[in-house]
């Protein structure tokens, strides 16, 4: 099945991360069926926004898969029309029309003039297009969304319902409170097993007025922050290293932000090379899952959460 396919960076950015459940075993044949049932069309004439699967790669498949690792893209279309044009156009047609009868325009001849604007208006907007990509392990139960918006990635899995007809996921939890596990990470001098602090952190106040204090690449070793934690001031947001190769931020609701693949991505490509895109594809694909799949299996053990899922 072929879609339309925007290119973007392969390496995911941010994670919103989920578990699938234990007896989930969607094979890639029928997802990629289940997919191309609910492709993306762009908006008709009265729609302000379209929804369904793109192409996850450049080889134009709505379903990537290198062994169990699934890549799938969520295509949104979205009308450009701000409801301030639409006032405006409404207003000046509603003085024309004041003007016209002799009298001011009511409620309810204003509502329909905005109606008729919209739906004028709708018909010749532009539209724009943004992808949302989600990434699914299935040996080892994750499905990772890049973003960091609890709206985008609620949409994306709502689409993955309907498209499926069931998907019962639940948000990675963990027994300890992260908050509670990144304040005894930093007063422990900064290293939790494969994990190093480093110098972002986002602290505040437990009280009702919630003050906030952000540090951006400053040491977090000094007595201030040991200060502020012996007052009452819980960390947020830490920023950490994973065995030197991932850094990213954690935070307090577990998702993780501003990747970074330290040895890999695409800064790192060797210049002047010249790869098939398919291939380089398939390759970043298949690195960047290694790579998550160890990251968050650690990082869950150093939550307490649950085992880790056998793979065979």
């Amino acid at each position: 099945m072929r879609g339309f396919y925007v290119a973007v960076s392969m390496w995911f950015k941010n994670l919103t991360v989920y578990r699938l459940p234990e007896d989930w075993n969607g094979s890639a044949a029928n997802l990629e069926e289940a997919l191309g049932r609910r492709p993306l069309h762009p908006c008709t004439a009265l729609q302000m926004r379209s929804l369904g699967w793109v192409a996850a790669s450049p080889a134009q498949r709505l379903l990537h898969t290198v062994g169990e690792q699934y890549l799938v893209a969520l295509g949104i279309d979205q009308k450009l029309l701000p409801a301030s044009v639409i006032r405006q156009q409404a207003e000046e047609r509603a003085r024309q029309q004041a003007e016209k009868q002799g009298f001011p325009v009511g409620r309810r001849q204003m509502r329909a003039l905005k109606m008729q604007v919209a739906d004028e208006l709708r018909a010749r907007a532009f539209s724009r297009r943004t992808v949302t990509r989600a990434w699914i392990d299935r040996a080892r139960g994750w499905l990772v969304i890049d973003t960091g918006s609890a709206g985008r990635a609620e949409e994306l899995l709502e689409t993955l319902r309907d498209t499926l007809g069931s998907l019962s996921v639940q948000a990675l939890d963990v027994e300890r409170s992260v908050s509670g596990c990144m304040a005894a990470w930093l007063k422990q001098g900064g290293s939790a097993g494969p994990f190093s602090v480093e110098q972002d952190l986002e602290l505040q106040s437990a009280d009702a007025a919630k003050a906030t204090i952000r540090y951006r690449r400053h040491p977090l070793e000094g007595s201030d922050i040991r200060g502020h934690l012996n007052s009452g001031k819980r960390p947020t947001q830490l920023g950490l290293t994973w065995n030197g190769r991932i850094s990213f931020v954690l935070t307090e609701k577990l998702q993780i932000k501003r990747v970074e693949f330290l040895e890999f991505g695409p800064e790192k490509e060797t210049e002047g090379e010249e790869t098939d895109p398919v291939e380089q594809f398939d390759i970043d694909f298949t690195v960047m899952a290694g790579e998550l799949s160890k990251l968050l299996s650690d990082l869950r053990r150093e939550l307490d959460g649950e085992a880790e899922r056998a793979v065979a």
